[in-house]
Parts: structure tokens; sequence; C-alpha cells
């Protein structure tokens, strides 16, 4: 079976190229090996190689910055999708397709499930939905769109690198507390991909993230905890829990983004790990 992974140098393209099973021909692909908002470059390229699966780890995700670049964020979360699922409609290959807990509004008190009603605050939200529902037009029957949450890894630039190093340059910091929703180490994410990827009857959408819940300014405390007890931190510095209207930002983020793993798990065979562990290992990762 032959895999092709877009999004080379990302963290989830990173943690699925160490996990790909031994048993998979595995192509992995950047900007620079194929851009996909080139319409004809994208059915050359698929055309030339014909994987029997995507993985579609590329995206635009820079958040504040799509408010102001429409145009790129549209490029590439929606017609890069698009062109993808042409291309692979013409040779029957599947799509495993990376979408995001930013296409609901986080007004729910309870976690989303995947029938729920999105309605995106911002413009990287809608570019993502507008992507989801490209790929659902085209190839209904043979793709999966997967949303996950707040994901990082030892690979590329995330909160929790970014914690760590700030914790070691700041007298103290103000973490958002009223943002709740659940981290998610890429590294799961990856070995939930691998898990489905030979299954050819799965299709339509569902949600993964790490088990449990967090505020941001909760994932900060076990980060500093976890830190200091793995000796990647020297001393603890105060964390301080500050409202979302403390730390303005130029774009609107959903408030609640929990989602409903339940018919996840239950096709993978998969069970999410609690956040918290799986922080603690890829922790073990930066020693």
């Amino acid at each position: 079976m032959k895999v092709l992974i877009t999004g080379k140098g990302g963290q989830l393209a990173w943690e699925l190229e160490q996990l790909a099973p031994k048993e998979f021909d595995v192509i992995s692909v950047g900007i620079n090996e194929l851009d996909i908002t080139d319409e004809h470059l994208v059915a050359q390229y698929i055309a030339a190689t014909k994987p029997d699966l995507v993985i579609n780890a590329a995206a635009y995700t820079a958040v504040d910055q799509a408010e102001k670049d429409v145009e790129a964020a549209y490029a590439v979360n929606e017609s890069g999708v698009k062109y993808l699922a042409q291309a692979c409609k013409k040779i029957n290959a599947r799509i495993l397709h990376i979408s995001t807990d930013f296409i609901f509004d986080g007004t729910s008190t309870s976690p989303y499930k995947t029938d729920a009603k999105p309605n995106p605050v911002n413009v990287y939200g809608a570019s993502k939905l507008a992507g989801d529902a490209a790929l659902q037009e085209i190839l209904p029957e043979a793709s999966v769109i997967v949303r996950t949450a707040w994901v990082y890894s030892v690979n590329g630039n995330n909160f929790v690198k970014s914690m760590l190093r700030l914790m070691q340059e700041k007298p103290q910091l103000g973490i958002i507390y009223d943002q709740v929703g659940t981290p998610t180490w890429a590294k799961g994410l990856a070995q939930w991909l691998w898990a489905i990827a030979d299954k050819s009857k799965v299709k339509g959408i569902y949600h993964w993230t790490d088990a449990g819940v967090a505020s941001w300014y909760d994932f900060a405390i076990a980060i500093q905890e976890l830190g200091l007890e793995k000796g990647l931190l020297t001393e603890a510095v105060p964390v301080l829990p500050i409202p979302s209207s403390a730390y303005p930002t130029p774009v609107a983020r959903p408030a609640f983004s929990v989602i409903d793993k339940a018919s996840a798990e239950a096709v993978s065979g998969l069970n999410t790990v609690h956040w918290r562990k799986q922080l603690s290992a890829m922790m073990d990762g930066l020693l």
C-alpha cells in the first residue's frame, strides 16, 4: 500500500513518518515537493505517484495571520483539499484529512459530537470548514475527516515548547483560564491515523484528541510541574490565571472546544489516553 503524506516538516507529518508501518510504502512531501495550491501540479503529481492513500496534514494554521491573509488561508485549506480530492478521485485513492475544533463556535457546554452544527468564528475555522465540505462533496465514499485540537509534538513550534522557554526567560507568566479544550500529542493522532489507514470501509467525520479536559492555564501548570520533575526546568515561576479579555488577539477563538471521541475509538480499536500522561511521554522526548 502506497501512502502519500502532505505537510512534511509539520508536527503531525513528522510523527506519521516516525510511526509509519514497515509494510506501507510511504512518501512524505512538503511545499517544495508539492504545492497543494497548484491544481495542475497536484493532478500531475498524484497521477504520476499513484498513492492508494493520501494523508493530508498540510494546512494554513496561523490563526491570527489568516484574518489578514484570507486568500492564502483559503488557498491551502479549501482549494488545496479540493485539488487533492479531485486528483485522488481519478485514481480511486482515499484521503485522510486533518480538520480542527475551530469549525465550532465554542458555545457548547458538552463535548461536540461529529454531527454538531459548525459555526466558525474566524477565517481559519471557516477556511478549514470549506475544505471539509469540498472533500465530502468530491470524495464522500473514500474520505475520512478527523477533527483535532491543541496539537503539540517534540518536533516544531508549539505551546509546550514555548512554555518551557518562557518559564526560563520570564519572572512570571499570565495564562488564559477561560478557554477550555483538550491538548493532543501529535504522536497519538498519528497512531489513530495509521490504525485506520488500511480500513477502506471507514469514511466520514471523526474526532480525535487526547482524553480529559484542560484550560490553557491547566496545561501550562502541568508543563511546569512535569518540567521541574524531569529537570527540563530548574525553578518554578508564578503562573497566573488571566481571562482571555486580558490578552486581546486579532481574532476570536472558541471558549470551549472539547470534542467527543467515542466513534473514533470504536472504529480504530484505540482508546484515548489522558492528556497529562501523553504530555509526560512527549516531554521525555525532550530530555
